[in-house]
């Protein structure tokens, strides 16, 4: 009788063995939170490249301002400062009146807020509650003002300005600036947003048109005016161009102007003008940092 051969028998059963399960290095869900981690921090590293590039110039003001020694225009340059001193900043108190540009600036400021508000939501109220003709067409010749650059009205508000003798004036500068396409955009956004029901049974009761404006609109927009309060804000702080126009008086002029004093006393020192740019530009940083939530409370309902 005769025997298949051994090895042959081998070779046979290995061709019909099953084979081995791979091992994984992780479980499943291990690779699920391993892949969402990874897709988490790219997300994070992008969004600290861009916060990094926005506040670079600021960083590098900062240093600058702070730093006494080194080249200032060094490449790369450096966001860490050498020789941290609070000299440049003293400096500054001492040779500008800046002082008073802060309280010009507070002024200014001030006003304009509170006429913006008004005005816009005075503008904006008739267009998202009323009906009248030629509503579209009012709206949409406010809302081309959005398309023309901001210096081209410099020269008809300035003769403007001089008929009426405002010029060298805090009211010079603040008119021109209360009645704006954005605020105006966002508090009709906002009115739209109440229920018609409200404004129906208001109108039952015996309500007035201004009442119902001055105690049922405005409450229920107080995000939306919040957010415009806040643009105004660091809009209005950080404006240099027009306040630079309708001013020529030193005694007059609100920070962002009567800074460039020291362009002209330190042609050369280019740390104490840093230093001026961070005390001006300081507030509004601080205003906004403080109050972001309720901006962007504000910019979700305008949006909407």
């Amino acid at each position: 009788m005769s025997a298949t051969p051994l090895p042959v028998m081998q070779a046979a059963d290995s061709r019909t063995a099953p084979a081995r399960p791979t091992r994984r290095l992780f479980s499943p869900r291990t690779a699920f939170l391993l892949r969402r981690g990874t897709r988490v921090a790219a997300h994070y590293a992008l969004l600290l490249a861009i916060a990094l590039l926005c506040a670079f110039p600021m960083l590098w003001t900062l240093s600058t301002a702070l730093g006494t020694e080194g080249n200032v225009f060094a490449f790369p340059p450096s966001l860490i400062p050498k020789g941290i001193s609070l000299a440049n900043f003293i400096e500054v108190f001492r040779v500008i009146g800046i002082g008073q540009y802060y309280w010009n600036s507070v002024w200014i400021t001030f006003w304009t807020v509170l006429w913006t508000v008004v005005v816009c939501a005075l503008a904006a109220y008739p267009l998202a509650r009323m009906k009248f003709r030629g509503k579209g067409l009012v709206f949409g010749v406010i809302l081309a003002t959005l398309m023309l650059p901001t210096e081209v009205n410099f020269l008809v508000n300035f003769i403007t300005l001089t008929q009426l003798k405002l010029v060298n004036t805090h009211l010079g500068v603040i008119l021109p600036t209360i009645a704006g396409a954005i605020g105006i955009f966002m508090m009709k956004n906002a009115f739209e947003e109440v229920p018609q029901e409200l404004l129906d049974a208001a109108r039952m009761d015996g309500a007035s048109e201004f009442r119902i404006f001055w105690q049922l609109m405005l409450p229920l927009s107080l995000p939306q005016i919040a957010t415009l309060v806040i643009l105004t804000t660091v809009t209005t702080w950080n404006n240099f161009l027009w306040p630079g126009v309708a001013l020529t008086r030193s005694e007059l002029m609100p920070l962002a102007v009567g800074i460039l004093e020291l362009s002209g006393t330190f042609g050369s020192s280019t740390r104490v003008i840093a230093a001026g740019a961070v005390l001006t530009v300081a507030p509004a940083l601080l205003v906004f940092f403080m109050t972001q939530r309720f901006f962007m409370r504000g910019m979700e309902g305008a949006v909407k």
